[in-house]
């Protein structure tokens, strides 16, 4: 499938608007199910009006560790929801996956990790089709869509939201390997924490009571 091209420069309803520092980001190439144009805007990536991300590789945060201050300092509070998008490229990535959580709870930020371009790109799409498709609408679609169902289902455990469940899903890719995930490993995920990722874990693992 290729992906999706950049929309002319007069702009198309509802496109994911990218900034020019991102020209030559692998995962551009991954973004296929939306349309993207290049935009002068200060996020790397605005999702939505209330929306927007920036990217950070964990290799570059390492040789540049103030870059990733300027930028969330220069963006300030402009939107509700700000993405920090974090793309582990490092063979020891825990030490500044610490050091990123705190920064992005100080900042207001919501921290979310990719493990390859492709998935980053992945998240992008997620949280732009949310942005174009309200909850309300997600969950009227026909029986058939399980990741609805997965999301709803998710979201129902004491504690998780749906910005959690959309995370989780769009992290672990499937119910089957969300389950086989240890408490540390759910620990790690963005927005979780130990409790969270406890309450998520025993939620997980409890046997099934036949009716």
């Amino acid at each position: 499938e290729k992906p999706a091209e950049p929309t002319s420069k007069g702009g198309r309803a509802g496109a994911l608007i990218v900034s020019s520092r991102q020209k030559g980001n692998p995962l551009l190439k991954s973004l296929r199910s939306v349309p993207w144009e290049f935009g002068d805007i200060e996020p790397d990536y605005v999702l939505g009006q209330t929306t927007c991300a920036l990217y950070l590789s964990l290799r570059y945060h390492q040789l540049f560790p103030g870059y990733i201050h300027s930028r969330l300092r220069t963006l300030g509070r402009a939107f509700e929801l700000r993405i920090l998008l974090v793309q582990v490229d490092v063979a020891d990535p825990h030490p500044s996956l610490r050091e990123l959580s705190q920064v992005s709870l100080l900042a207001d930020c919501t921290l979310l990790l990719a493990w390859s371009a492709e998935e980053a790109g992945r998240h992008l799409e997620t949280y732009k089709a949310l942005e174009a498709k309200p909850a309300d609408a997600l969950m009227e679609r026909q029986d058939g869509d399980t990741l609805s169902k997965l999301t709803d289902a998710l979201s129902s455990v004491r504690s998780l939201n749906r910005p959690d469940a959309v995370s989780l899903l769009s992290s672990f890719e499937s119910l089957e390997r969300l389950a086989a995930a240890s408490e540390q490993e759910l620990t790690l995920q963005p927005g979780l924490g130990p409790h969270k990722a406890r309450r998520l874990h025993e939620v997980l693992h409890q046997p099934f009571l036949r009716s």
